[in-house]
C-alpha cells in the first residue's frame, strides 16, 4: 500500500514539472492583472498672447457733487423739488421768507421814482436857469440890463446846475440800494449749482434756516454722468501704473457686466504708510446711469501685452501650490501620462499661466486625470485644440 502511494505522488510531481517547464517564459503569471488605459481629454498647449494687469479692488463717488446751504437765515416759505429727481443747473429748490427785504425792495424802489422825479425838475430848472442867463448878458451887452441883473441870472444857473447833480448823486445811491436789496432778495431764491440729481432733501416748509456757515446742507445734488473710482494698487506692482491705462472693472450689484470705461487719471504722489500700497484715482465715463456712487468694484488695470504664453485651466493642475507657484500637469507621451513638474506665473479668471516644465505643442490631460498616476497608459477620448487660450 505504501508503494502505491509513493508511486502516485511521483506521478503528480513528474506532471507539475513537465507542466511548468511547457508554461513561455514571457507569459504573465496567473496572478497579475492588467490596469485598463485611463480615458482622458487632452489638448494641445498653444502659446498666446496675454494682458498684463494688475488686479485692483475700489469704490465708486460722483465726480459731481455739491452740498447746497442757505445763503442768509430765514423761514423756508416753498420747497419746489423732492429726493431722486432730476434738476438742472439754475433750477430753483426752495425759497426764503424775506418779506422784510421785500419791503426794503419796495421802499428802494420808490426812492428811485421820487428822485427820478426830482431830477427831471431839476434839469428843467437848470435848463430854464441857463436860458435866462444867456438873454441877461445879451441885454446887458447892449445896455438893458445891469451888471447885477446878469449876475444873479449866473448865480441862478449855477444853483440850478448844482442842485441837478445833486439829484442824480440821490438817485444813484438810491438805484444801489435797491441793488443790494434786490441781491439779498435773490439769495432766498437756493438754486441748483449744477445738473444731476436730488440726492437729498433735508428741509420742508416751515423750516428754519440758519447761516451757511453753520448750516447743514438743505439739498445734495449729485451728477453720475462722471464717476471716480478709487483703487488701491499692492507696493509690489506700483512701478507699472501710469496715467491714461485702461480700467476694466465689474460689481457685484450688476452681476454679468464688465464695464471697460476707465482711465487712470491721477495718481498719489505717496504710498500709504500702513501697507505700502498705492492709490490711484480712475474716471469712468457713465452716461448710461447704471453705476452709482458708493458702489464697491474689482477689477484690473491693463499695463501692457504679453507675447508666447502657455496658459492651462486650473483645474488641470495636480497638487497646484499658489504660494510658491508649483505644481504637477500630466503630459500625454505616446500611450502614457507623464507627470512634470510646472512653475506657474500670472492667474486670470480660470487660466493658469505657465511659465516652465512643459513647451508649445505638448499635450496635456485637460479632464479625465483625478486617478492618473505617473507612467499609466492612457486613452484619448477628444481631442481640443488651443485649450490655453
Amino acid at each position: 500500500m505504501n508503494k502505491t502511494l509513493a508511486v502516485f505522488f511521483a506521478v503528480l510531481l513528474g506532471a507539475a514539472y513537465l507542466a511548468g517547464c511547457s508554461r513561455p517564459e514571457d507569459a504573465p503569471a496567473a496572478s497579475a492583472v492588467m490596469k485598463p488605459a485611463v480615458a482622458v481629454e487632452v489638448t494641445k498647449l498653444a502659446a498666446t498672447t496675454v494682458e498684463e494687469a494688475v488686479a485692483v479692488t475700489g469704490s465708486l463717488a460722483p465726480k459731481f457733487e455739491a452740498e447746497v446751504k442757505t445763503q442768509i437765515p430765514g423761514l423756508v416759505r416753498e420747497v419746489y423739488v423732492t429726493e431722486w429727481v432730476q434738476v438742472k443747473k439754475g433750477q430753483p429748490l426752495a425759497r426764503i421768507d424775506l418779506a422784510e427785504t421785500e419791503a426794503a425792495t419796495r421802499r428802494a424802489q420808490a426812492a428811485i421814482a421820487s428822485a427820478k422825479s426830482v431830477l427831471a425838475e431839476a434839469k428843467a430848472a437848470s435848463i430854464r436857469a441857463d436860458r435866462e442867463r444867456t438873454r441877461t448878458e445879451e441885454l446887458k451887452a447892449a445896455g438893458l440890463a445891469t451888471r447885477q441883473q446878469a449876475e444873479d441870472a449866473a448865480s441862478e444857473a449855477a444853483a440850478t446846475t448844482a442842485r441837478m447833480e445833486a439829484t442824480q448823486g440821490q438817485l444813484q445811491a438810491a438805484e444801489e440800494e435797491l441793488r443790494q436789496v434786490q441781491s439779498r432778495l435773490a439769495k432766498g431764491l437756493v438754486l441748483s449749482p449744477l445738473d444731476g440729481i436730488v440726492a437729498a432733501r433735508n428741509v420742508n416748509v416751515g423750516d428754519l434756516t440758519s447761516d451757511a456757515a453753520t448750516a447743514k446742507p438743505i439739498f445734495v445734488i449729485v451728477d453720475n454722468r462722471i464717476l471716480d473710482l478709487t483703487v488701491t494698487v499692492p507696493s509690489p506692482a506700483t512701478g507699472r501704473i501710469a496715467v491714461g491705462q485702461t480700467v476694466v472693472f465689474s460689481t457685484e450689484a450688476l452681476p454679468g457686466q464688465t464695464f471697460i470705461r476707465g482711465r487712470v487719471t491721477h495718481i498719489n504722489p505717496r504710498l500709504e504708510a500702513a501697507d505700502r500700497s498705492l492709490k490711484v484715482m480712475v474716471e469712468v465715463e457713465n452716461s448710461a446711469g447704471l453705476l452709482k456712487g458708493g458702489m464697491f468694484v474689482s477689477g484690473r488695470i491693463i499695463t501692457g501685452q504679453k507675447q508666447g504664453v502657455l496658459r492651462t485651466p486650473r483645474a488641470a493642475l495636480v497638487g497646484w501650490n499658489m504660494e510658491t507657484g508649483q505644481a504637477g500637469l500630466f503630459v500625454v507621451e505616446g500611450k502614457k501620462a507623464r507627470l512634470r513638474q510646472v512653475t506657474t506665473g500670472s492667474v486670470q479668471d480660470d487660466l493658469v499661466e505657465i511659465v516652465s516644465g512643459v513647451a508649445a505643442g505638448e499635450h496635456y490631460v485637460l479632464r479625465g486625470g483625478f486617478t492618473l498616476k505617473d507612467g499609466d497608459d492612457v486613452q484619448v477620448a477628444a481631442a481640443k485644440a488651443g485649450g490655453g487660450k
